[in-house]
């Protein structure tokens, strides 16, 4: 239809190149609309007990719409990042929009109708495919646009994906106790869930709608003010060459960077998927007071600041100090974290609230440094393609991590309190171990995996034209 007018249409990449002129900093606005709604999914906590009472179901049942919306996250994400990249940030943004909300909307009436496979298959099938698409566009577009600075550009972006469970989990909280479905009342009202869902459904698409109108991508050739790809460091772990996505995932860096990203992840999502309870079990009372409900949903939204955070703050640091040196510290001291929550963590509140934010900084912060990563890695010529192919790591972490503590926790269930988890949180500590060591063998990419400049130039020409 857009050739038969002789104009593009609403949705393709040239109704939104930037006119000359156009400021980088409207960019950020943009994805953050994006990313601010689908961070809503580390929020999965708030609504997990309220449908294990309301629907009665166990905690590894109540943890599979969050599961597969992290599979289905990395899936899309690796069978669309091609096309995402050829057909420009809107129409990605678009699609996410639709699936996200209409996963939310299927949820709403698989409560409403007593069907949890509905609530499995809304949020976490079709609202995962939303995830993966709408996480990936914002991403490589804010890389093209600050070529100079990608581990701050990754850092916005990816910070509003961590800060959307910050905003989500309060608002999710308060709704479900105003709609009778408060996980800490005597019983739960499913009605009150399915409604919960549908707002949640409404509101997200008229906000990501935010995020597709304003999105813009650089003209051919535009670079920003004063800088020179000249000038660019090409010496260490960074690359001035171009390596092709089919490449990228037949050298051994792929899979070691994919090692360290998928380890680094478990040991997160394995707190987040279940921060709650954890508080609860580490500093509750039996029968549960409404004292501990009340601190255990105010430590998901401190775990949600520190996810948010650290997205932004370490991400910025590696433009400084490195990729490799910052995913030194998110391992080696993940590690070690983890290793005093599980010694010391019951005996003091504070020191258990500390190691847990640092614990999700570093886990925010991998997801952003990895795009960064990868540019240093294997340029800027399909970085959204390898950066989707990536995040099968995040959907086999999605897996390994809710299983690992959710099973371990389910077979332990009459042991009391913090020793609930020591056999999950060795595990951890295993794999971040693991992931250390393979973040120590990542070197530069072997020349024979470059693209030539020439071919990177034509493929870029006529992705534009």
């Amino acid at each position: 239809m857009a050739e038969a007018s002789g104009k593009p249409g609403f949705l393709e990449r040239e109704r939104i190149v930037a006119p000359p002129g156009w400021s980088r900093w409207l960019i950020p606005p943009a994805a953050l609309a994006i990313h601010l709604s689908i961070g809503q999914v580390y929020a999965w906590s708030a609504f997990k007990t309220s449908l294990e009472k309301g629907m009665d179901i166990g905690g590894v049942a109540s943890a599979l719409p969050f599961t597969l919306g992290i599979v289905m996250l990395g899936l899309s994400a690796a069978l669309f990042g091609t096309k995402v990249d050829a057909n420009g940030p809107r129409w990605a943004m678009v699609v996410a929009s639709s699936c996200f909300a209409a996963g939310f909307l299927i949820a709403a009436l698989g409560v409403y109708t007593g069907q949890y496979w509905l609530v499995v298959l809304g949020y976490g099938g079709v609202g995962g495919i939303g995830l993966g698409i709408g996480y990936i566009s914002p991403v490589s577009t804010l890389i093209k646009w600050f070529p100079d600075r990608p581990g701050l550009a990754t850092g916005i972006a990816i910070m509003g994906f961590g800060g959307g469970a910050l905003i989500a989990n309060p608002w999710t909280a308060s709704m479900l106790n105003a709609f009778g479905a408060s996980a800490s009342a005597p019983s739960v009202d499913p009605h009150g869930i399915a409604l919960a869902f549908l707002i949640h459904g409404v509101a997200y698409a008229i906000f990501m709608s935010l995020g597709w109108l304003l999105i813009r991508v650089p003209a051919d050739g535009w670079k920003p003010a004063g800088w020179e790809p000249s000038a660019q460091k090409s010496h260490g772990m960074i690359s001035r060459n171009n390596v092709s996505a089919a490449n990228a995932i037949r050298t051994p860096q792929f899979w070691l960077l994919w090692v360290v990203l998928c380890f680094n992840v478990t040991a997160g999502i394995g707190i987040l998927e279940r921060a709650g309870q954890i508080f609860r079990d580490f500093f509750g009372t039996v029968p549960p007071s409404a004292a501990i409900a009340a601190a255990a949903t105010a430590f998901v939204s401190i775990l949600s600041l520190g996810n948010m955070l650290g997205r932004f703050i370490w991400s910025s640091v590696s433009d400084t100090v490195g990729r490799k040196n910052i995913y030194r510290l998110y391992l080696g001291l993940g590690a070690v974290l983890y290793g005093l929550i599980t010694l010391v963590g019951a005996h003091s509140r504070p020191l258990f609230i500390l190691c847990a934010i640092l614990i999700l900084s570093f886990y925010g912060a991998g997801f952003a440094t990895a795009p960064a990563y990868l540019r240093d890695l294997f340029g800027t010529y399909q970085v959204g393609a390898i950066h989707g192919r990536l995040l099968t790591a995040w959907s086999t972490a999605g897996v390994l991590g809710p299983i690992v503590v959710n099973a371990i926790a389910d077979a332990r269930a009459d042991v009391p309190g913090p020793a609930k988890y020591t056999p999950a949180f060795a595990v951890m500590i295993t794999l971040l171990v693991i992931g250390f060591v393979a973040n120590e063998l990542i070197r530069p990419v072997a020349t024979k995996w470059h693209e030539p400049d020439e071919v990177v130039a034509e493929d870029r020409t006529e992705a534009q034209t």
